[in-house]
């Protein structure tokens, strides 16, 4: 539910006069908008091929992608352009109350980034990854026992849940707010006043983005290049030999 506000009382557009100034700005940088769709792609993937012995190997290289995603969104959180830092939308309970209502009224707070409700999707998203991925690495190497491949499965449910509820949240978000947020995660640009606009997309940051998990993939690839099917080992590239007997 991707719709965040430098101001936690920052009032609906048509209500607060702006809308005569009101035109699309640059909201989301590259590295943002590489980070969601790269997640949207592994975890899809990597849902798909969780019951398939064969792609045991795609399905963990994966995962391993999704890591190390969560960790550098952790990073961009912080040094990121200003609607990608946590400071922006990370608020409290009052703040999403606050928000909800505005919704039942009829009258949705305006929120140039991530709006309070969102933030509790996207810190759900990025905390059950990482569950997800410690268990998967776990359940990968054999260690820790059955607990360990349950719990696995638990996490990667109860995302799958998550995403829908925050796909949903964007339908709605969208509806209410007459914005494409699904478009602007593509485009980078939303609604909004020229000040809510960043000035930099950071191209060069997303390019380095694809560049490392490409050259991830094909490390993958080199290893296994039979589809990156077959057993996993002690490592993701490492086969399991087979005896002859």
């Amino acid at each position: 539910m991707n719709t965040t506000s430098a101001c936690p009382n920052e009032a609906p557009l048509e209500a607060s006069g702006l809308t005569s100034t009101v035109r699309k700005v640059l909201v989301w940088d590259a590295p943002v908008r590489v980070f969601h769709w790269l997640m949207v792609l592994s975890f899809a993937g990597a849902y798909v091929t969780a019951e398939s012995e064969r792609w045991r190997l795609l399905h963990a290289t994966l995962g391993y992608t999704m890591a190390g995603l969560v960790a550098f969104r952790l990073v961009w959180g912080l040094v990121g352009t200003r609607h990608a830092r946590f400071a922006s939308f990370v608020r409290g309970p009052s703040a999403v109350l606050r928000y909800l209502r505005s919704l039942v009224a009829g009258y949705p707070e305006h929120h140039a980034g991530h709006n309070p409700a969102g933030a509790i999707a996207i810190v759900g998203l990025l905390g059950l990854t990482t569950v997800l991925t410690a268990a998967g690495w776990a359940t990968f190497n054999e260690l820790g026992g059955e607990w360990i491949k349950e719990a696995h499965e638990a996490a990667a449910n109860l995302m799958l849940a998550l995403v829908g509820i925050h796909v949903a949240g964007v339908v709605l978000s969208s509806w209410l707010h007459h914005d494409n947020l699904i478009g602007a995660m593509v485009t980078g640009r939303k609604a909004g006043s020229p000040q809510d606009g960043v000035r930099s997309a950071w191209h060069s940051v997303a390019v380095l983005m694809l560049v490392a998990v490409l050259g991830f993939w094909w490390s993958q690839w080199q290893g296994n290049p039979a589809n990156l099917g077959g057993q996993g080992g002690a490592s993701l590239t490492h086969s399991v030999d087979h005896d002859d007997d």
